[in-house]
C-alpha cells in the first residue's frame, strides 16, 4: 500500500506544459506515478478536487544563511509554497569564514543575514553545514566569493597578492569539496567591487572549463547594466563557465524600457553561441540591501570602520555629493530612486527606532537637514548596518524579464535580525500568481509555476526536484489559485502569506490545510 495518495486535482507537472487532470502516488519520499489512478490505494488519501498539484517551489536566491540557525525557520517559507532553498548568494555567505576575520565578516553581512550566533561554527562549509538545525525545508548553499576574499585578505586591500588569490583557491576548492552547489559573486559589495575583470578571471581560475555554477550580482544594474553583463559574458567565455545573472533589473526610470530588452538580447546571443547563461527577477520594483551601498565602490575600501570615519569628514561628504550629483560609474541608487525612494527598514539605535519605515527624505525634513547628510549622520551613528528598500525598478521591465525563456523566479530575500524586512520574504512565490498570473496575466500558470520548479532546479543543477514525474522527489504543492493571497505590504511585511492547503517535503506533510505542521523532513542539499 502506498504511503499517500493525491487524488483528483489539477496537475501542473514544472515543466510548462498545459494542465491535466491527474493523481499523484507517493511512496519513500519519491513519486512513484501520476496518473488516472482510480484502484490504487494509500494509507493517507488528500482530495484535491479543484485545486492545482504542483511541483515545491524552488527559491535558489535567499539570504537565510543565519535564519536557518532561528527558531521557528521555515514557516514563513512554506506558507508560500517553498519547499527547497538556496542561501550563500551575492558573494556573502556565512560560511566558510577564518577564525580570525570572523567578527570583520559577521559584521559585513549582518544587515542582509542578520546576527551571527556565537553557536553557529563557520571555520568550513562543512563544520556550517552538520552544524544546521533538522529544518522543515530543503536548504543548499553556494559558497560566496566575496566572503571567500575578504577571508584572505579582509576589505582594506584594493589589490591581491599572489598568496592572497592561492588562498582565494584553496578554500574555493575545499568549499565546493564540502558541498557547495556553486560559486556566489556580489561584484556591486566590498571587497569584490575591487576587483578588475583580469584580476576577477583570476579569482575564478580554479573553475575554469567545469560545470559548476556562478551566480553573480552584477558590478551595475542602473545605467551601466549592458556594460556590467558584457564584463560577465567575457567572464563565461574566457573561462568556459555557467553563468546566472542574479535579479536583473535596470534601474533608474531613464534606464526602463530600454536597457532590460538588449540585456535579454545579449544573453540569448550568447546561448546561441553555445554558452550556458540565465538570469532570475524578483517580482517586486523595490530592492532591499544595505544603505551603505548609495556609495561609489572606492569610498567602501577599508571595511566599515574606514567607511565610518570617512563619512564623518565635511570634504568627503562635499565630494560625496559632487560623485551623487554626477551619477558616473556606479550604480548612483541615491539618484536612480531619488531619496525619498529609499526607506530605511533596520535601525538598531534605539533612538533611530521611530525612523525605521521612513524614507532618507521625510527623516531630513524631520531634522532640517539636507538628505545626503543625515543619510551620513545614521550611517556614522549606526555603523553602517541599515538595511533600506529602495523603489527604482519598472513593472514592466519585470513582465519583459519574466516572460523570457531564460528567466527563473527568485525572492532575493535577506533576514536582518531586527527591523522592517521586505515583503518578498514572507511572500515572492504567492504574490507572483496573484499578480503576475490571476490580475495581469502576464504569464499563464504553468509558465509561471515552470519558472518556480523546474527552471531553477536546472540552474543549480538539484536533481530530483522540480518536475512532478515518477522517480522525482515528492515535494509537493496543492493549492487554489483563487484563494492564494499575499498580504504583506511594504508598511506593514510581516504577513504570512495563505492558500496553500498542503505542501509536502520528501513525502511528508509540512503544510497541512494552511497550517505548518512542525514536520521537519528537510534535507541539506550538497553538490
Amino acid at each position: 500500500m502506498l504511503d499517500l495518495l493525491i487524488r483528483g486535482g489539477t496537475v501542473i507537472d514544472g515543466t510548462g506544459k498545459d494542465p491535466y487532470a491527474a493523481d499523484v502516488a507517493v511512496e519513500n519520499g519519491k513519486i512513484v506515478e501520476v496518473g488516472d489512478l482510480p484502484g490504487t490505494h494509500a494509507r493517507r488519501v488528500i482530495s484535491a478536487a479543484g485545486k492545482l498539484v504542483t511541483p515545491g517551489f524552488i527559491d535558489i536566491h535567499r539570504h537565510a544563511d543565519l535564519a536557518a540557525y532561528r527558531p521557528g525557520f521555515g514557516q514563513i517559507e512554506l506558507r508560500q509554497g517553498l519547499t527547497t532553498i538556496i542561501n550563500g548568494n551575492c558573494g556573502l555567505s556565512a560560511a566558510p569564514i577564518r577564525r580570525g576575520r570572523r567578527a570583520e565578516i559577521a559584521a559585513y553581512l549582518q544587515p542582509i543575514c542578520g546576527e551571527m550566533p556565537g553557536s553557529v561554527s563557520t571555520d568550513s562549509l562543512a563544520a556550517y553545514l552538520e552544524g544546521q538545525p533538522e529544518a522543515p525545508l530543503h536548504t543548499g548553499m553556494l559558497v560566496g566569493a566575496g566572503v571567500l576574499r575578504a577571508g584572505a585578505a579582509g576589505y582594506a586591500l584594493e589589490h591581491l597578492e599572489e598568496k592572497h588569490y592561492r588562498a582565494i583557491h584553496r578554500a574555493m576548492e575545499q568549499a565546493l569539496s564540502d558541498g557547495a552547489l556553486g560559486v556566489s559573486l556580489g561584484l556591486g559589495y566590498a571587497p569584490e567591487c575591487f576587483y578588475t575583470t583580469r584580476e576577477l578571471l583570476r579569482a575564478l581560475e580554479p573553475l575554469a572549463g567545469q560545470n559548476i555554477p556562478v551566480t553573480v550580482h552584477m558590478r551595475q544594474e542602473g545605467g551601466g547594466v549592458l556594460e556590467a553583463l558584457e564584463e560577465m559574458l567575457t567572464v563565461a567565455r574566457d573561462l568556459h563557465i555557467p553563468m546566472h545573472i542574479s535579479h536583473l533589473k535596470a534601474m533608474g526610470r531613464d534606464n526602463w524600457g530600454v536597457k532590460i530588452p538588449r540585456a535579454l538580447e545579449l544573453l540569448e546571443q550568447a546561448r546561441q553561441e553555445g554558452l550556458d547563461v540565465g538570469c532570475d527577477v524578483y517580482p517586486y520594483t523595490a530592492g532591499s540591501t544595505q544603505l551603505i551601498h548609495i556609495l561609489p565602490p572606492d569610498f567602501l575600501s577599508g571595511g566599515m570602520e574606514a567607511v565610518v570615519r570617512r563619512l564623518q569628514d565635511k570634504e568627503v561628504r562635499r565630494e560625496l555629493a559632487r560623485r551623487i550629483e554626477q551619477g558616473k560609474g556606479f550604480d548612483d541608487i541615491a539618484k536612480l530612486a531619488g531619496w525619498d525612494g529609499i526607506r530605511l527598514t533596520s535601525l538598531h539605535c534605539p533612538e533611530d527606532h521611530p525612523y525605521q519605515g521612513k524614507s532618507i527624505a521625510e527623516i531630513a525634513a524631520m531634522w532640517g537637514q539636507n538628505p545626503l547628510d543625515c543619510c551620513c549622520d545614521l550611517l556614522v551613528r549606526e555603523h553602517g548596518e541599515i538595511t533600506m528598500v529602495d523603489f527604482m525598478a519598472s513593472e514592466e521591465d519585470i513582465v519583459t524579464i519574466l516572460q523570457n525563456p531564460l528567466s527563473n523566479v527568485i525572492s532575493d530575500a535577506t533576514y536582518p535580525t531586527d527591523g522592517m524586512p521586505h515583503p518578498r520574504v514572507y511572500g515572492t512565490f504567492v504574490h507572483l500568481l496573484e499578480h503576475f498570473v490571476k490580475e495581469r496575466g502576464a504569464l499563464t500558470a504553468s509558465q509561471a509555476v515552470h519558472k518556480m520548479t523546474q527552471k531553477p532546479a536546472r540552474v543549480l543543477h538539484l536533481d530530483g526536484k522540480g518536475v512532478l514525474a515518477a522517480g522525482m522527489d515528492a515535494d509537493i504543492n496543492v493549492f487554489d489559485l483563487e484563494k492564494l493571497h499575499q498580504p504583506g505590504t511594504y508598511e506593514n511585511p510581516r504577513c504570512l502569506a495563505v492558500g496553500m492547503d498542503y505542501v509536502l517535503v520528501d513525502g511528508a506533510v509540512a503544510v497541512e490545510k494552511g497550517r505548518c505542521t512542525g514536520v521537519k523532513a528537510g534535507r541539506i542539499l550538497r553538490r
